[in-house]
């Protein structure tokens, strides 16, 4: 099996639902269950892929596959879930800072390949951070002050996910937490807007018209793995499914899409416009 790393650079904030809910939040975002971390399913991710061809076309039947009544085919490509990497979150110097985990960091050296250093931040009150991030040996996010121990390079090994402008200044914005601290952020940073539909009549909120709904934020960064058959799913063409890769990279780099895509609800008030790449992998 053949794999290349999908990544998503947030440039409007992204809601991709999780359905209703009794909570404060009417319209919470889907999340991993035991991490907490925001997703994009894979399913989600899938069929947003598949409308950059056109409907039923024979590339689009071969990369994702046919369901009818009467058959049901598989596409050469398999799509994971996108699982945020790096979390942009308030900072009280440079304005906000990309966090990230020794969870995350080890995930995605799992999923790339790619070697790194990746330091051991166990105590909640601690991080490694950039020294353009720290005031007085500091770090302050949010309303969390936190003791740095130094920088991390690992941020290197990230560096080259995404070609969009505001990521080049990765190196400078750059922190690892603990574990605990980023499920933390990721859980309670993310923006909650309240929505609201108006009644043409009474010029008043309609029933049901005014709900909270729960956003990923701008410049977050999204990787998921993207993989291709290697025994079965070769179109009438007699093409490997290892050309599908290929496919999807030269469709995602052409002047139609020019890297960007629209993932998750509401595109027609902004919201989940993405800088998207296939990386090199496996």
């Amino acid at each position: 099996m053949k794999k290349r790393l999908l990544t998503l650079f947030s440039r409007t904030p992204v809601h991709v639902g999780a359905g209703n809910s009794v909570g404060a939040v009417d319209a919470p975002i889907m999340r991993e269950r035991h991490t907490r971390i925001p997703i994009v399913p894979g399913s989600s991710l899938k069929g947003v892929l598949r409308d950059l061809w056109p409907t039923d076309g024979p590339d689009a039947n071969w990369l994702f596959g046919t369901g009818t009544d009467t058959s049901a085919t598989a596409g050469a490509l398999l799509v994971g879930e996108a699982r945020v990497l790096a979390f942009p979150v308030r900072s009280a110097k440079s304005a906000f800072a990309w966090v990230t985990c020794p969870l995350a960091l080890r995930r995605f050296q799992r999923d790339s390949g790619c070697e790194m250093a990746i330091p051991d931040v166990d105590a909640e009150d601690q991080c490694c951070a950039s020294s353009a991030l720290c005031i007085d040996g500091n770090v302050v996010l949010e309303e969390y002050c936190l003791a740095s121990a130094g920088e991390s390079d690992a941020w290197k090994a990230l560096a080259d996910l995404s070609d969009d402008a505001v990521w080049q200044d990765l190196g400078k914005r750059f922190v690892v937490l603990s574990d605990e601290m980023f499920s933390y952020f990721v859980e309670h940073a993310c923006e909650v807007v309240t929505r609201v539909r108006i009644d043409d009549e009474t010029g008043t909120a309609d029933d049901g018209g005014l709900f909270n709904q729960e956003q990923v934020p701008s410049e977050t960064l999204f990787y998921a793995v993207i993989a291709a058959q290697t025994e079965k799913g070769k179109d009438t063409q007699g093409r490997s499914p290892t050309v599908a890769l290929d496919a999807l990279g030269a469709k995602l780099e052409s002047a139609e899409v020019n890297g960007l895509i629209q993932v998750g609800g509401d595109e027609t008030v902004g919201l989940g416009y993405c800088t998207v790449a296939l990386m090199g992998g496996e």
